[in-house]
């Protein structure tokens, strides 16, 4: 898509408050929109609000093989809560196994590449899987999260998938996601209040100190422009 049409749709979409946006593209794309969610606050938010539209919208989670229980505890907990069928994607069994054989089972620690590798297998090929037959995918990002995510638009186009992406909780603060969370009752993962703002994987997250970013605890031993996976760099690459 030309990124004069996306533009144009920023311009006429970019204000909606973020329901009115969700019901918008969701009664639009209907069975060729997902939400792809990693069961953080940002996405058990649009979760709650999706489920409002329809339950039956597609929604998935990517399951790495390294969450933390409290993750897997939520995935059941949401499910039983909205009625809805979150489906999870898997990395590919053998690209684990030679992964692991050839740089360890702990090789993110290593280096960025190593790092960047593992999210790839664990995380980029399951989510292409994932995004099969798609023409929309909802996000939960928020520029407030991280240096990385300063120049995201509400709307987006990803090249590297030939999708678009919409970003509904964009403009929010914390404080909006946690008072709206509070209001509505809306399940989230424990850590949250145990000093974990941004949760991924177990080996991969630790709780933030009093002051740092909220991003701090992910990929501590990196610096915070190396700090993403891939599923939100603008090529879509890990690298």
């Amino acid at each position: 898509m030309a990124a004069e049409e996306i533009t144009q749709l920023n311009k006429k979409y970019g204000d909606f408050p973020a329901h009115a946006l969700l019901e918008t593209f969701i009664l639009k794309y209907k069975d060729n929109i997902a939400l792809a969610s990693s069961m953080s606050a940002e996405d058990q938010v649009l979760t709650h609000m999706m489920a409002g539209v329809n339950t039956d919208v597609k929604i998935f989670t990517l399951d790495t093989g390294r969450l933390f229980p409290e993750t897997y505890d939520l995935i059941a907990k949401t499910k039983a809560r909205y009625k809805v069928n979150i489906q999870i994607y898997f990395p590919e069994a053998k690209s684990v196994e030679n992964m692991v054989a050839e740089h360890g089972i702990n090789l993110f620690y290593h280096s960025i590449e190593n790092r960047k590798l593992c999210c790839h297998i664990r995380k980029i090929e399951p989510l292409r899987r994932a995004f099969e037959g798609l023409s929309v995918w909802i996000c939960g990002l928020r520029r407030s999260q991280s240096v990385t995510r300063e120049n995201v638009k509400v709307i987006e186009w990803d090249e590297s998938n030939s999708l678009l992406k919409i970003n509904p909780l964009i403009e929010w603060s914390d404080e909006m996601l946690w008072d709206y969370i509070k209001q509505n009752n809306i399940p989230y993962n424990p850590l949250h209040d145990k000093g974990f703002p941004s949760i991924g994987c177990q080996p991969c997250t630790r709780a933030v100190l009093p002051g740092e970013d909220i991003r701090a605890g992910r990929w501590w031993w990196e610096n915070p422009e190396s700090k993403e996976c891939g599923l939100h760099t603008k090529e879509g690459k890990t690298k």
